[in-house]
């Protein structure tokens, strides 16, 4: 059903950060695993891209995936983004795989559920994606469980807030994400990796593994992503985030208020009555 070189030993790799390799045998074997349902959405899209559809298959097995999450991820080109992010995981990760990781450094990660203003600032943009968890777990992959937002650490005599706390039950272990709504800075990373050894040192349990920092910027300059990556001892991954629903100042505001629906419907039945 898929123009797919089924004799060869070797499949590229997708997003340039790990080798998938499979005999005819499993290849076959692993065709057969998945829904026929999810193989006509595969040859809707994919038919004649066999590296693709290879790694779409391998997802669905991997994490269960039903239809409609496999159209939201294809939606989003989770081919093109995963494994795009600048990170250091395999240095300072060396005891987890980097297939383990993958879903780790997607770039960008699309945030295209939240609906926010045009001039929208830091808060409100955490605000929006803990509004619509259920839609930023998704984009983060599988395995995430929400701990907390601007979430509480004491170290020394400070008092410090971390953006979004996650933990990663696959991974065993917390994952740190800061937010910013700028250009990446060079400090950012300093802060990042500050909040990930204190979350080892308080948070992280006995059998939990090292816990990953993400920064998820507006933008970044690549040169100084990567050095700035490459100076830290701890395991950080930045990526970009793209928005799509911007709501313009003067559109929100000419909406009318719930007082104003409510007065207006109050006086649409007043007038019926009085007709009576």
């Amino acid at each position: 059903i898929y123009n797919l070189s089924i004799n060869r030993k070797i499949f590229p790799q997708v997003v340039g950060k790990f080798e998938i390799s499979s005999t005819k045998e499993e290849l076959i074997n692993k065709l057969c695993m998945v829904p026929w349902g999810h193989h006509r959405i595969l040859i809707d899209h994919f038919k004649n891209e066999p590296i693709i559809v290879w790694f779409y298959i391998n997802k669905i097995i991997e994490h269960n995936w039903s239809r409609s999450l496999l159209e939201n991820y294809i939606a989003s080109s989770l081919h093109k983004r995963e494994g795009q992010s600048i990170n250091n995981f395999s240095v300072t990760l060396p005891e987890i795989s980097s297939l383990s990781v993958t879903q780790l450094s997607k770039d960008p990660f699309y945030f295209d559920f939240a609906e926010i203003r045009e001039d929208y600032d830091e808060k409100e943009l955490k605000r929006t994606l803990v509004d619509h968890i259920r839609e930023f777990l998704l984009e983060l992959g599988t395995g995430f469980s929400f701990v907390g937002q601007e979430y509480r650490i004491h170290v020394g005599e400070s008092d410090f807030y971390i953006d979004l706390l996650f933990y990663n039950i696959p991974l065993h272990c917390y994952v740190v994400i800061e937010i910013k709504t700028t250009k990446f800075k060079p400090e950012y990373t300093g802060q990042l990796g500050m909040y990930v050894v204190a979350v080892d040192h308080l948070l992280k349990g006995e059998n939990d593994a090292k816990t990953i920092g993400i920064l998820i910027c507006k933008d970044k300059d690549g040169v100084v992503a990567r050095y700035s990556t490459e100076s830290s001892s701890q395991p950080i991954g930045i990526s970009s985030y793209e928005l799509s629903k911007l709501i313009p100042e003067n559109f929100k505001s000419s909406l009318p208020t719930v007082e104003e629906l409510e007065e207006e419907l109050s006086s649409r039945k007043t007038k019926k009555k009085s007709r009576h």
